[in-house]
C-alpha cells in the first residue's frame, strides 16, 4: 500500500506537469514514473518513509518468503507458521516459495520478490553461503531481509536473523548424553550421527556442538554421514550402519525427527533394539509433537527441540521497522530438552543449568507444534 500511494503520488505529479508541458512531456511522464516507482521501493519498509494520512485504515504489508522445502514435519511447521502470522486478517500480504532444496532457485526466489517490490523479504538459507550479492541487490532496492532458522555466513547484509542456536543444541546433547550414560553405568560410548544437509548451519552447529563433548569426553564417533534431513535419507544411512557396524554401536544421533523415523526403520529391520532398555541410545533434534510422543513411549531416548515458531517474531521485527525502531540483530527462540526417562533433571551449557523435561503424556499433550 505504501509504493501504491508513492506511485500514484507521483504520476499525479507529473501528469499535472504534462498538461502544461509540450507533446514532449509523454516521454518525461514516464520517466517520472520510473524514478518514483525506484524511490519507493528504496524506502519500502525501512521506517523513513512517509506514512499515507489514511493509514489508520490499515496498509497492507508485503511479505515474501524463500522457504528451504518440505522435507521434514519441522518445515511444515514452520511454513504454518508464517502463513497463520502472515495472513490478511493480520495485515499482510504473503508471497510464498518452497525452494525445495535448491539454492539456485532460492536466489531466483529472492530477486522475484525484489521484482515485485514486497515490502519485506524472509529467507530461510539452504546453505550458509553465496548470499553476499542477493542481500546486495535488496539493500540497493530498499527492501528489508529477516534471516530465521538458518544462518548466512558470507554476508551481514539482512535487518535481524531469528532462530535457534545449533551448536547449542549439539552441546546440550552431549551434555546429556554424558550424564544419562554415567547414571546407567555405561562406560563406552560408540556413537554413529545420522548428520542433517551438507552446508545448512543447523547441521554445522549440532555436529560441531557433539563433536565438542565427544572429543572432551574421549567417544568414539564411528561414523558421521548426511541423511539430508529426511526420513528416507536417515533410514538408508542407518541401513549402511548397521551392515558396516553391526554390533560396534550403542549410541545413535540423529539431527533431525524424520531421521530418526527412518533409523527406526532400519534398526527394526535389522532386529536392533533401542530407546528405553533398548541395546542402542537413540537420540533426536527438533522436537515435533508426535516424536516427543515418542519420547513419551520410550522409543526415542532423548529429543532437543528446534522451535519452528519463528513468525511471531519476525512479525515484530516487522512492526519495529515500521515504527522506525532499530530492531536487534540476533532473536533466539526460547527451546527445551526432553527425555524418555527422569534420571537426568538438568545439565550444566556453557556454564548455564538448564532444565530436561521429562516427557510425559501431559506434556506432549501440551505442545504447539
Amino acid at each position: 500500500m505504501k509504493k501504491l500511494y508513492a506511485i500514484l503520488l507521483a504520476l499525479a505529479l507529473t501528469l499535472s506537469l504534462a498538461a502544461c508541458g509540450s507533446s514532449s512531456g509523454g516521454d518525461a511522464q514516464q520517466s517520472g514514473g520510473n524514478d518514483a516507482q525506484q524511490s519507493s521501493d528504496a524506502g519500502s519498509g525501512s521506517g523513513d518513509a512517509q506514512t499515507p494520512p489514511d493509514s489508520g485504515s490499515g496498509d497492507v504489508i508485503t511479505v515474501g518468503f524463500a522457504q528451504v522445502g518440505h522435507e521434514s514435519d519441522w518445515r511444515t511447521a514452520s511454513t504454518k507458521s508464517a502463513q497463520d502470522v502472515f495472513s490478511a486478517e493480520n495485515g499482510y500480504e504473503l508471497a510464498f516459495v518452497d525452494c525445495d532444496n535448491d539454492p539456485a532457485k532460492q536466489l531466483e526466489a529472492v530477486r522475484n520478490f525484489i521484482q515485485q517490490g514486497v515490502d519485506y523479504i524472509i529467507i530461510d538459507p539452504i546453505v550458509a553461503t553465496g548470499w553476499d550479492t542477493v542481500l546486495t541487490e535488496c539493500e540497493d532496492a530498499g527492501i528489508p531481509v529477516i534471516v530465521i532458522d538458518r544462518t548466512v555466513d558470507d554476508s551481514d547484509k539482512y535487518v535481524s536473523w531469528v532462530g535457534s542456536d545449533f551448536k547449542v543444541e549439539g552441546l546440550a546433547c552431549g551434555e546429556w548424553l554424558k550424564a544419562y550414560a554415567a547414571d546407567k553405568g555405561i562406560t563406552e560410548i560408540n556413537a554413529l550421527v545420522i548428520e542433517g544437509s551438507v552446508g545448512a548451519s543447523a547441521t554445522i552447529g549440532r555436529t560441531d556442538g557433539f563433536k565438542e563433548i565427544a572429543d572432551r569426553e574421549g567417544w568414539n564417533i564411528l561414523a558421521s554421514q548426511s541423511g539430508d534431513f529426511t526420513e528416507a535419507g536417515g533410514q538408508e544411512v542407518m541401513e549402511s550402519f548397521c551392515q558396516s557396524y553391526k554390533g560396534q554401536f550403542n549410541v545413535v544421533i540423529c539431527q533431525n525427527d524424520n531421521e530418526a523415523a527412518g533409523a527406526r526403520t532400519a534398526m527394526d529391520t535389522a532386529g536392533i533394539t533401542y530407546g528405553v532398555g533398548g541395546d542402542v541410545i537413540l537420540v533426536s533434534f527438533d522436537a515435533n509433537k508426535p516424536y516427543v510422543q515418542m519420547v513419551c513411549d520410550g522409543k526415542i531416548n532423548a529429543n532437543f527441540e528446534c522451535n519452528p515458531m519463528a513468525a511471531p517474531t519476525v512479525s515484530d521485527i516487522i512492526q519495529q521497522l515500521e515504527k522506525g525502531e532499530t530492531p536487534e540483530k540476533e532473536v533466539y527462540v526460547s527451546e527445551h530438552w526432553f527425555a524418555a526417562e527422569d534420571n537426568v533433571t538438568s545439565i550444566t551449557v556453557n556454564g548455564e543449568t538448564q532444565e530436561v523435561i521429562h516427557a510425559t503424556q501431559d506434556v506432549v499433550d501440551a505442545r504447539p507444534y
